[in-house]
């Protein structure tokens, strides 16, 4: 997965892709386009009101193509999603979302990438924004300002995997299939939210941050984020591999904590504050389309064995989980950010899902 500006996407990138031996290398598929959009009058979900909202976008292969509309990690953006290991597995010729064939919509959620944020110079002053308030961003985007009418598929992964399943809630007719990765449909709790607390928390008490006024990067952010990254994302057997010692550990966690910090900390507070209300577990009824919940059995923030997930599943009418097997080889957590582990399933649904009209 490509860096994203934010630090802990930095820091994720590298442990996703923790002792993977076999190279991937990029698929030929069209050169990527890049747009703005406006929003204009954007509602946000406490009631503020911004006249304009900037949304950037990033798209792959042709208008004339099935669109299909691809979602982020938190602190990623549509660049994040042109990895060797992500799009060159499923945008090439011949791949599950073949770019000659498909027209794929990549946008950067608000308060991520060049899209509207914090640190364009509202600080805190800038809205306080949700998953849903993203959704509906990206919804304006896509039949407004693109004048798509219906999407073939949505695929997310993390932040975008949570996402997609409020997609399937709050436009059930407005696609064929969903395939939310990385995530559950259930509130944000446990250890996913105490985790984000506690990051929150030790950037927001640095004296650095100063009520969200410094002047440089608070301090405490590379801790605060290696910390997070390393309970987060990686692996349990991928870590006993690579650090079977304290001394290997150390290095492990001296390479985190050298990792140059280009994030801005309003931002950053911003983009994983947004998932406190998330909870997606109330309107599982309402998804039509065919979903596929790609998980990874070694996820640390989605754990499968709460049973949770699969209390959930039982409620989607033509939902099916895939879960990945856990390995030397899967990344906890990242494992989802390499498309590899799932290509075939994704063509599969795709050549299974019907077509659904508005």
């Amino acid at each position: 997965m490509r860096a994203s500006c934010a630090a802990l996407s930095a820091i994720l990138l590298s442990l996703s892709t923790l002792a993977i031996s076999t190279p991937v290398l990029s698929a030929d598929y069209p050169a990527p386009k890049q747009g703005d959009w406006i929003a204009r009058d954007f509602k946000f979900h406490t009631g503020e009101t911004m006249p304009e909202l900037k949304l950037h976008y990033t798209t792959v292969g042709e208008p004339t193509g099935q669109p299909v509309l691809v979602l982020h990690g938190t602190g990623g953006s549509g660049a994040s999603m042109l990895s060797p290991a992500f799009a060159g597995e499923l945008f090439g010729a011949g791949q599950p979302l073949d770019a000659s064939k498909y027209y794929i919509i990549i946008p950067d959620a608000i308060g991520h990438g060049k899209s509207s944020k914090p640190s364009d110079g509202m600080k805190t002053s800038f809205p306080k924004y949700n998953y849903d308030d993203m959704v509906e961003a990206q919804h304006r985007l896509v039949k407004e300002g693109l004048g798509v009418k219906h999407l073939r598929l949505v695929i997310g992964n993390s932040m975008g995997g949570m996402q997609t399943w409020l997609w399937g809630e709050k436009y059930p007719n407005e696609m064929d299939a969903l395939v939310p990765m990385a995530s559950q449909p259930t509130e944000m709790a446990s250890r996913n939210w105490m985790m984000r607390r506690i990051m929150l928390d030790t950037i927001r008490s640095d004296p650095d941050y100063h009520g969200g006024n410094y002047t440089s990067q608070p301090r405490m952010m590379k801790y605060a984020i290696t910390a997070y990254g390393i309970a987060s994302i990686g692996g349990t057997l991928a870590y006993q591999q690579q650090a079977p010692t304290a001394a290997k550990a150390d290095k492990v966690v001296d390479e985190r904590l050298a990792t140059p910090i280009t994030a801005d900390a309003n931002d950053f507070v911003y983009q994983w504050e947004s998932s406190h209300d998330y909870n997606a577990g109330e309107k599982l009824e309402q998804i039509e389309a065919s979903l596929l919940l790609i998980n990874s059995a070694d996820d640390e923030r989605n754990p499968p064995e709460t049973g949770i997930t699969d209390a959930a599943m039982k409620r989607v009418r033509n939902g099916k989980l895939y879960l990945i097997p856990a390995s030397t080889e899967t990344r906890g957590h990242g494992t989802t950010s390499n498309a590899r582990f799932y290509s075939e399933q994704v063509r599969q649904l795709l050549q299974t899902a019907p077509q659904r009209s508005m």
